[in-house]
């Protein structure tokens, strides 16, 4: 793959879901050449002379498929901020750059956390169990400042989740993939080394870690029961993370007391799974950083990228191949 940008237009793919285009890609007609596709075969058709990539659609194994076809690729972006599904082996071992959209969810995911760990300290599961019931039942809740939070994954969704909960009054602590003193949000942030004491400590986990070997799986059974019964796991990153089964296991043996997940090990989770009905469990469908207007914000910020390509200035955003992930703060 040739490392030198075509003096022609550039033309960009673009791996999205069928039904539309991403809203605002438009404002680079005269700009670029835009191929759509949508799954391998497309993909395959559209790659060829294709300088840029953009992937949105990570349905599939489109990519995987499809990526032999790619002849003078220069740039790779994903419009997520995990990047596991576009990390397949041929793109790591390359020298094309990957971008993520980094930045663009942490407040969202945010609110999502720190909603969901009032929704639990003040115990909304139980009002609306006996609103359906009719019953009028007085309980003692718990306040939020004086609980703790153990943050999984302190890239720049995880900092966000320290200073918002820091902001409602919690305390915070925070897991990376390696020790750093004197950070501004966390303090120290801790690695691998300590999880388990960590685990014992904290109210509310909240996992926004992306999806690597060292994470897959981190969530085992003797994670969950490190954690004290009163626990509250909160999982916005990926559903790999956790062993949905143990998870199942510990809420049923009280090891821990309430899950939130926006993120499952398979989805959309089946319409039988265990995990429906448990009480203190509260679901949604991998929408926890999609605000209203998500769509735009994430194609504005790749047409930001685009022209600083264009123009010779370094990508934001760059993807650390070899981690999996975003560097800096990561």
């Amino acid at each position: 793959m040739s490392e030198t940008k075509p003096d022609k237009m550039p033309v960009v793919a673009v791996l999205h879901d069928p039904q539309a285009p991403p809203p605002g890609l438009e404002a680079l007609e005269g700009e670029a050449e835009i191929r759509m596709a949508d799954d391998a075969h497309s993909l395959a058709q559209a790659l060829p002379g294709a300088d840029v990539l953009m992937v949105t659609d990570f349905r599939t194994g489109a990519l995987e498929d499809a990526f032999h076809a790619a002849d003078r690729l220069q740039w790779i972006h994903a419009t997520s901020a995990g990047v596991d599904k576009v990390l397949i082996p041929a793109v790591r071992e390359s020298a094309v750059p990957v971008t993520n959209a980094r930045g663009i969810f942490d407040r969202g995911i945010a609110d999502y956390v720190v909603g969901a760990a009032f929704m639990v300290a003040k115990d909304f599961h139980g009002n609306l169990a006996f609103q359906r019931a009719r019953q009028w039942r007085h309980r003692e809740t718990r306040r939020l400042d004086r609980q703790h939070m153990l943050v999984v994954g302190t890239g720049s969704i995880g900092h966000e989740i320290g200073r918002l909960a820091r902001a409602v009054g919690m305390s915070v602590s925070g897991v990376g993939s390696r020790r750093r003193e004197g950070d501004a949000v966390f303090g120290a942030i801790h690695d691998n080394t300590a999880f388990h004491d960590l685990l014992a400590e904290a109210d509310h986990v909240a996992i926004a870690a992306p999806l690597t070997d060292q994470t897959r799986h981190l969530f085992d059974a003797a994670a969950f029961r490190a954690m004290p019964d009163h626990g509250h796991l909160i999982n916005v990153g990926r559903g790999e993370i956790v062993q949905t089964e143990a998870l199942v296991a510990a809420l049923n043996a009280g090891e821990i007391a309430a899950a939130s997940l926006d993120v499952f090990e398979q989805e959309p989770l089946p319409a039988d799974h265990p995990l429906w009905d448990r009480p203190g469990v509260m679901m949604s469908a991998h929408m926890a950083g999609d605000f209203m207007g998500w769509e735009q914000a994430l194609t504005d910020q790749f047409i930001d990228n685009f022209r600083r390509w264009t123009a010779g200035d370094a990508l934001f955003n760059q993807v650390d191949k070899a981690r999996g992930y975003g560097p800096a703060t990561g």
